[in-house]
């Protein structure tokens, strides 16, 4: 960190309990008790970051984080539910059934030699374990709204970098240089991006400046730690926000490279307005509590990417077919060089995306066969989704619509009667068919009589 983020460092505000709108009703209970445990233990300990930052502006946060000036070692002897993980940043967690709370123990900026601190590259942290005081844990955070830190034993709020006014103004800021905070972390461009959206806060000038310029920084940040980041992205309600932002904010590239340059050259703009469509599908469902699956947003969005393949591949004179799984193959592919996309995800979505040609088919056996495909729903819900965008298509979503509705019975008879009706239609009336001939049935050879006649 540089040293202006030294200029952040000063005496704490403390907001006293009439002075904010925290209750400890609306924190967890495990929480609590972690903290009136550490406490009792002899040791400094407040709750921290989002945690903190969502209770000031009435939300509902998710996960309660701890930090504390005891160790790892020393908060996992004061709880027996307690396991220690983590390289990079050393963490305890204390754990309630499905409830994880971590605990972390105050970190500082300068290494006096005891501590663990690894950098790699342009200045990106590969290990930060170099403890320290409130005041030095509080500098060293990503943003000033990530930095308050809420106090147990007078349940006042404390800032060390001027948060409780950025969440009041809801605005982002990230504390200390810029430039040199996005170096140390690439991902923290992302989060910057993420929490805007996430909070309807707005990203200070300063803080957004840099973001187009080392977008590419993205590159070398570890696959998994994207594939996260995306699932926290876009799978938290606000995945449209979060899409507008990455593009507006120039890091759309940098993460979906092979997406960025479809949608770039769609001229009707039909990709875009699918994928669109698609991310906000996403966010109603997650709004009315409804699952939603890392398969089917990928599918969305690398779409795009998986369309511009196949018409290069087409237009090279590639089969249909061989084109299709080809283009699923290059694109997911491509796209594990930046995000690391588990096969248990990825094959799904290839299957989402090959199963859309197979619903402009109408043969009988085709369309049972379709219906009793285990990715079936899936595919169809995508194929609603393009329709939104796509008229052309909206014949085919009118009749697998219907299709689902029907008893397979109805349904033999509505394609039997639709292929009799159009070979009718086909057939001159004046004009007789000759007669098919009966084919002879071959007797045995040898004399012997099929099983089942008489002698």
């Amino acid at each position: 960190m540089t040293e202006n983020s030294t200029a952040f460092l000063r005496t704490p505000r403390i907001v006293p309990r009439d002075g904010h709108g925290i209750s400890r009703k609306d924190i967890s209970p495990n929480a609590l008790r972690v903290l009136y445990r550490l406490r009792e233990g002899g040791f400094a300990a407040f709750l921290v970051g989002g945690a903190v930052r969502d209770l000031l502006i009435c939300g509902h946060p998710k996960d309660f984080d701890v930090a504390t000036d005891a160790t790892p070692e020393q908060v996992k002897s004061l709880f027996r539910n307690c396991r220690l993980i983590g390289r990079r940043f050393r963490l305890a967690h204390v754990i309630y059934g499905r409830e994880i709370i971590e605990v972390a123990t105050f970190r500082a900026n300068e290494d006096d030699g005891s501590g663990d601190r690894e950098t790699v590259g342009e200045g990106r942290l590969s290990r930060d374990n170099v403890y320290g005081t409130v005041e030095d844990d509080a500098v060293r955070r990503d943003f000033t709204a990530n930095a308050l830190y809420y106090a147990i034993e007078d349940f006042s709020v404390r800032d060390y970098v001027g948060g409780f006014e950025d969440v009041q103004a809801r605005v982002l800021k990230l504390i200390g240089d810029p430039e040199s905070r996005y170096r140390e972390d690439p991902v923290r461009m992302l989060r910057a991006v993420r929490l805007a959206s996430k909070l309807d806060f707005s990203i200070d000038p300063a803080a957004a400046e840099p973001l187009p310029r080392l977008s590419e920084l993205l590159s070398g940040a570890a696959p998994a730690r994207l594939f996260d980041e995306c699932l926290k992205m876009f799978m938290a309600g606000h995945a449209e926000k979060s899409f507008l932002a990455l593009e507006r904010h120039g890091l759309l590239a940098a993460l979906f490279p092979e997406t960025a340059k479809a949608l770039a050259t769609n001229r009707s703009g039909a990709l875009r307005a699918t994928l669109l469509q698609a991310l906000r599908s996403t966010d109603g469902r997650v709004a009315e509590d409804k699952p939603v699956t890392p398969a089917f947003l990928f599918a969305a969005l690398l779409w795009p990417a998986y369309c511009r393949e196949l018409a290069v591949l087409q237009k090279a004179g590639v089969d249909p077919l061989a084109a299709q799984q080809r283009a699923a193959d290059r694109v997911t592919l491509h796209q594990a060089e930046r995000i690391a996309l588990p096969r248990r995800f990825s094959q799904p979505m290839q299957e989402i995306w090959l199963l859309q040609p197979r619903f402009s088919q109408r043969q009988r056996k085709r369309v049972f066969r379709l219906l009793a495909h285990p990715r079936f729903r899936a595919a169809f819900d995508f194929l609603e989704l393009r329709g939104s965008s796509s008229p052309e298509i909206a014949e085919d979503v009118a009749f697998w619509r219907e299709a689902q509705l029907q008893s397979p019975e109805h349904l033999a008879e509505s394609l039997d009667g639709s292929r009799a009706g159009a070979s009718e239609s086909h057939h001159d009336p004046d004009i007789s068919s000759p007669p098919r001939k009966r084919r002879r049935r071959r007797r045995p050879s040898g004399g012997s009589q099929p099983t089942g006649t008489p002698d």
